[in-house]
């Protein structure tokens, strides 16, 4: 296999990193805090690398093959997360090298978990590259759910591929769509923070909050999390940044060219809106009844609480620990479901679950009448026996992994609920698990750095759809 493009292409984005690190350093040096060092010395090293890797590979191939996309894709988030963690690795933190990649890993994944403790103290570059590493994880799956997954034919992903490239219903080419989504993203979350700051989120928090919200991310910069502010004003406006961030983005291009009923036409959206509101209902009634709180609390903490699980985000107004047994079996559940492909989002995803409902829907009709035809679809298109394959195979492997994940965390010697909930929010890249250790409370620091390791890898499947990842274990991939 040529290497070269995909070292040029890892070159590239360890450039991008590189700049990117400018910012916390410019930041950390304005306010007078060593920590800008760390960030420069961080940017040299990661722009030396790059460059490098830019001008030794930039002629002598053309193009891309799937087995290179493959490769790519993987090398990708794995060399971003390692050069990421410098920073956190020789920062005044000083976190171990498990701990540094644990955090880097975490945020480009977008998943929110850390083992950072006492936020409130953190250097201010830190805190802003935690935001920044998921700000990029978001807009980077994003991009790649719409041009490298289809192609790959990763999970069902094909399903979207006619949609964003081939009938060209967007714009005219697949660099076009990419830039829109990139104005999109920068957009939304310009807006976010200016409306936090109109709460009361002094103007860094609430770029962080924007950043991470829109991510669907979940680094905050306490370590109360959003908790800390106690505002409802904040908590709803974090809530519709969430569900922003959870909708397919190329949707958001279709609106602003004068299609906005697109938002509202794909059954994707509904979905997912139908299963908050029903979950969000329920819950509220649920609190209520119980006593707990009022409920217009009731509604404010279940609105934020369920979004935030389900969409990924890790986000957390309340210890719902200890809100009883049916609140912790709800969110385990929301953990799994995700939001929309083409979002920010990970999970099983929601087309996916329409997929296999429609899949078992239309069994069940053949097995009440076997001389019957019928035919199952997803967005009013029919449903082929590949895509239906595809999907139950994810779902499959799914389940797998987070077995497999827990029974390895098990092993580590974590208790039942640490490590079950632990592989459910790397696999499903939430963030905070259940329980008194990684619950909204709590974090990751008092793992050991076996656990820590097995959730990094958990992370990663999660994030790149797990296949992308388990066919680089296969022999025939290498000899093909």
């Amino acid at each position: 296999m040529d290497l070269r493009p995909i070292l040029f292409v890892n070159g590239i984005l360890l450039c991008i990193l590189a700049l990117a690190m400018l910012i916390p350093a410019a930041v950390d040096f304005a306010l007078d805090n060593p920590d800008w060092q760390i960030f420069m010395a961080s940017t040299g090293t990661t722009l030396f690398v790059g460059v490098c890797l830019v001008l030794t590979t930039r002629t002598g191939w053309f193009g891309f093959s799937v087995r290179q996309a493959f490769v790519m894709t993987t090398m990708a988030w794995l060399i971003i997360a390692a050069f990421g963690a410098l920073p956190f690795a020789f920062s005044e933190l000083d976190l171990s090298v498990t701990d540094a990649f644990f955090e880097s890993m975490s945020g480009v994944t977008t998943t929110g978990s850390t083992v950072i403790v006492g936020l409130e103290l953190a250097p201010p570059g830190i805190l802003l590259w935690r935001a920044i590493l998921q700000w990029l994880g978001g807009i980077g799956i994003i991009v790649m759910a719409v041009s490298v997954l289809p192609i790959l034919q990763v999970g069902g992903m094909q399903l979207f591929r006619v949609e964003a490239f081939e009938t060209d219903k967007v714009m005219p080419r697949a660099a076009a769509i990419a830039g829109g989504i990139a104005g999109v993203y920068v957009i939304l979350t310009l807006i976010g923070a200016i409306v936090l700051s109109t709460w009361g989120m002094n103007g860094f928090d609430a770029i962080a909050h924007a950043m991470t919200s829109i991510a669907t991310g979940g680094y905050s910069t306490y370590d109360a999390s959003v908790a800390h502010f106690n505002s409802a004003g904040i908590d709803y406006t974090i809530c519709v940044l969430m569900l922003l961030g959870s909708v397919p983005f190329v949707l958001y291009l279709r609106a602003l060219r004068g299609s906005p009923g697109a938002l509202f036409r794909d059954s994707q959206v509904r979905t997912m809106l139908a299963i908050l509101a029903l979950a969000i209902l329920v819950l509220t009634v649920w609190l209520e009844a119980q006593d707990r709180m009022g409920l217009v609390d009731a509604l404010r903490y279940s609105a934020f609480n369920v979004i935030s699980i389900m969409t990924g985000t890790g986000y957390s107004t309340a210890d719902f620990d200890t809100w009883g047994g049916f609140p912790m079996a709800l969110f385990f559940l929301l953990m799994f479901i995700g939001g929309c492909a083409g979002s920010t989002t990970c999970g099983i995803k929601i087309f996916r679950l329409q997929i296999l409902f429609a899949s078992a829907k239309t069994q069940l009709r053949r097995l009440m009448q076997p001389h019957g035809v019928f035919i199952a679809y997803y967005n009013a298109k029919p449903i082929t026996d590949t895509l239906s394959l595809s999907v139950m195979s994810f779902f499959f492997f799914f389940i797998l992994a987070f077995c497999a994940l827990a029974i390895a965390l098990g092993l580590t010697g974590l208790d039942f609920i640490t490590a079950v909930s632990g592989a459910a929010s790397a696999i499903a890249n939430v963030g905070p698990g259940l329980g008194e250790t990684i619950g909204p409370d709590g974090n990751f620091s008092t793992l050991p750095a076996s656990a820590k390791w097995i959730l990094c890898l958990g992370m990663l499947l999660g994030r790149l759809e797990l296949f992308t990842i388990l066919v680089l274990f296969m022999p025939r991939f290498w000899r093909g």
